[in-house]
């Protein structure tokens, strides 16, 4: 793992140990509500590993949260201006895809994501993740095939779609690949 990749891990590591502090939960609690074993929660919290978008859903759920609101805990110090230069960026190593939060740290319930999905890559996510946001997704460059729940969607450069009622969701980028921001709404 790079320093950069390290030191993210280690921060995200720390916010997963934090919000299990608050909440009074032991390793096995949290496992036992995430799915997610108790040595590889060990492994995340100690910063060893860059866990996945898969197991950082699964842990952020436990905690009623969005992933996007983990990492923003974990990365954002606060302010009201986020230059790009500090905007959090993170890789999933299993996918490829890259995150950056544009969003300065505030009590506003608006977020912005940029991603890049390269292509052929999925990224899935339960309904669960969406039970606490309205999110919209739009289309930059590529092409990008979203599935919700039984529905196709093939978002073309431009493309605005807004997400229905919470169902399980997967991002595929077609060639050659899709840059998009998610605008997404807490409450």
């Amino acid at each position: 793992m790079d320093d950069i990749a390290n030191d993210i891990s280690s921060t995200i590591g720390r916010r997963i140990h934090a919000e299990r502090t608050i909440r009074d939960w032991s390793l096995a609690e949290l496992a036992e509500r995430s799915g997610v074993s108790k040595a590889m929660l060990s492994t995340i919290e100690r910063g060893k590993t860059s866990p996945t978008a898969a197991l950082l859903v699964r842990i952020a759920s436990a905690f009623g949260m969005t992933l996007s609101t983990l990492i923003a805990r974990a990365e954002l110090q606060g302010g009201g201006l986020l230059r790009a230069a500090d905007q959090p960026v993170w890789r999933d190593p299993d996918t490829g895809y890259v995150r950056r939060h544009l969003s300065p740290a505030g009590d506003m319930p608006l977020e912005l994501i940029k991603v890049h999905l390269p292509a052929g890559a999925k990224v899935s996510f339960p309904a669960a993740s969406y039970a606490f946001i309205k999110q919209q997704i739009w289309l930059i460059s590529g092409r990008l095939e979203f599935v919700e729940g039984e529905a196709v969607h093939r978002l073309e450069p431009g493309d605005c779609l807004a997400l229905g009622a919470p169902s399980d969701c997967t991002f595929h980028a077609l060639e050659p690949g899709a840059d998009y921001l998610v605008a997404l709404v807490r409450g």
